[in-house]
This record gives C-alpha cells, sequence and structure tokens, in this order.
C-alpha cells in the first residue's frame, strides 16, 4: 500500500498524517502553530509532528497545504496575515531537504479541490472547478488530476475577480469583487442593511428570505451575482463540474438549484453541461495534502 505525507498549516494549528492513495487517513499528530515565536519555532513542530507518524519513514512524499497566496513553484508563501514571518521562507525546500523525500506544496483551497476531484464528487471527471464559499470566496482549477497554479501561483484564484464594477471597492479588494458580494459575510451585512436588523449567520438570510421580501432580494442578488462569477470560470476553463465548499453551503438547498439555471443562461449552448454539487470530503485539507504529493510523483 502507497502511503503520503500530509500537512495542514494553519495559523492556530499544524497537523500532519499518514494518507493512503485512497484518501484514508492511517495516523494524525496536532499540535498548536504558536507563530507568533517565529518561522524556526514553526518549522521545528512541523518536522517533530511529520517524525511522530506511525510508518512516516516508507511514505513516498509530503504534501503541504498552506493558507493563502502561494509560490507553488519555489514552495514558498506570498502572503500571509497568520503566518507573516513565513513569508518567503522556502518551506518546501526545507520539509525536503530534512525528511529526503519529494515534498510538494499549495495553498489549502487548491489541494481540498484536489482531494474532491480525485476521491470526491469530481472522481472520473476530467475537468473541474473548486470553489470555497465561507468568510472569504477562493478556488483552485483541477485539470487531469493535477492543480493549475499558473506563472505565480494564483491561477484559480477568484476572490478579487470583478463581477460588477459599479459596485464599491471592500477590504482593499476590487471594486465589485467577488468575495466582497458572494462571501457569507457579505450577504449577512447586505441583509442587516436592507431588513434594518442584524442577522447571525448566512443561514438566517436564506430562511428570513422565505417570508421577507427584502430579504429575498438579497438572496436574489447573490444568486445573480454567484451565476456572473461561475460564468466567468466556466468561459476561462470550462469546467464538466463546479464543487462547491465552506459555510454557505448549509443551505445549499435553498440556491444552488437556482444559480446553475441562471449560470446556464449565461453560457453558451454547448457549455450547458456543467453541474454545480456540495463537495464532500471530510478531511480535505490533510487528504488534498496527501493527494497533491501523489498527483506530482
Amino acid at each position: 500500500m502507497r502511503t503520503f505525507i500530509a500537512v495542514d498549516l494553519g495559523g492556530t494549528n499544524i497537523r500532519a498524517a499518514i494518507v493512503d492513495e485512497e484518501g484514508k487517513i492511517l495516523d494524525v499528530k496536532k499540535d498548536v502553530t504558536e507563530a507568533h515565536l517565529g518561522k524556526e519555532h514553526v518549522m521545528e513542530k512541523m518536522e517533530n509532528l511529520i517524525a511522530s507518524l506511525k510508518d512516516y519513514e516508507n511514505a513516498l512524499g509530503i504534501g503541504l497545504g498552506i493558507p493563502g497566496p502561494t509560490d507553488t513553484v519555489n514552495g514558498k508563501i506570498i502572503i500571509s496575515n497568520n503566518l507573516p514571518d513565513l513569508v518567503g521562507y522556502p518551506i518546501a525546500d526545507r520539509i525536503r531537504e530534512h525528511f529526503k523525500k519529494p515534498t510538494f506544496m499549495a495553498n489549502d483551497v487548491k489541494v481540498a479541490g484536489l482531494a474532491e476531484a480525485l476521491l470526491g464528487e469530481g472522481r472520473g471527471k476530467k475537468n473541474l472547478y473548486y470553489l470555497t464559499i465561507s468568510t472569504g470566496v477562493a478556488g483552485a482549477m483541477i485539470l487531469d488530476g493535477k492543480v493549475l497554479s499558473g506563472f505565480h501561483g494564483h491561477g484559480g484564484e477568484i476572490g478579487n475577480m470583478t463581477i460588477d464594477p459599479n459596485r464599491e471597492a471592500l477590504g482593499g479588494l476590487n471594486r465589485g469583487a467577488a468575495e466582497s458580494w458572494v462571501s457569507g459575510p457579505a450577504l449577512v451585512r447586505e441583509a442587516d442593511k436592507a431588513c434594518e436588523k442584524e442577522f447571525k449567520h448566512a443561514g438566517e438570510v436564506f430562511e428570513a428570505a422565505k417570508s421577507d421580501a427584502r430579504a429575498k432580494a438579497v438572496v436574489e442578488r447573490f444568486k445573480d451575482d454567484l451565476a456572473v462569477l461561475l460564468a466567468g470560470v466556466c468561459f476561462v476553463c470550462d469546467p464538466e463540474r463546479i464543487l462547491i465548499q465552506g459555510g454557505v453551503m448549509k443551505s445549499s438547498s435553498d440556491f444552488l438549484s437556482d444559480v446553475e439555471k441562471r449560470l446556464h443562461g449565461l453560457l453558451f449552448p454547448g457549455m450547458r453541461e456543467v453541474t454545480l454539487a456540495s463537495a464532500t470530503i471530510e478531511e480535505p485539507g490533510l487528504v488534498g495534502a496527501a493527494m497533491l504529493a501523489k498527483s506530482q510523483l
């Protein structure tokens, strides 16, 4: 049985695991990141976690899932609010040299998308797009079982993609950026203003839309915005399926089928076979990091 080492590095916790080629997690270890103590401290924690895994010596390679924009070619973090001391540091090279194993690195959304492509709802599909809609909006393109990262490692990222240039710029993003209007917090923000009350989360907005015309208008615009965003994705990479993950998907029954219909209306007739589906992998960070190593070897 072939196995791979997976590392899920976050601003709060680091997890390392041994994962087989079918995505089964055989052993997992976890520790707090303590990023404030510096890059050497974090790297040593990562190395110690990997070395504590059962039979880690027999793993064929190592996959690293890192939050935020990542230089997949050189194995470095490009931008990070949670791990600022590791920006520009050759993480993949150090792990590769320490363990003498092929080591690959990509951001957490890309590895999660790879897990879904190879083992989840995308299994058997050649061309996929993976989207996460939660506190932010991010995505990944997967073609023939490999993540497409582009020249700088930003390929597939759509959070700052403009869906309406006539809207204001928020949070340092472009005017009418997807993350400013399609994320969970964006939906809550717009519903709060429209309904003159405070919603706790996006699920409450979808529920209110069933009886409140003001909330319904906010949800309908969300559906239109998401359809426009996904149409842009489709015109670039023409996926067979778009897999969506994130907190907003808890209410997928309230919007996903409508978004798919609106999406089809924006596409050429020959492109309308694309389907939308919920992501299903339970541990996409760890499984995806392992699949990153598998796909590259």
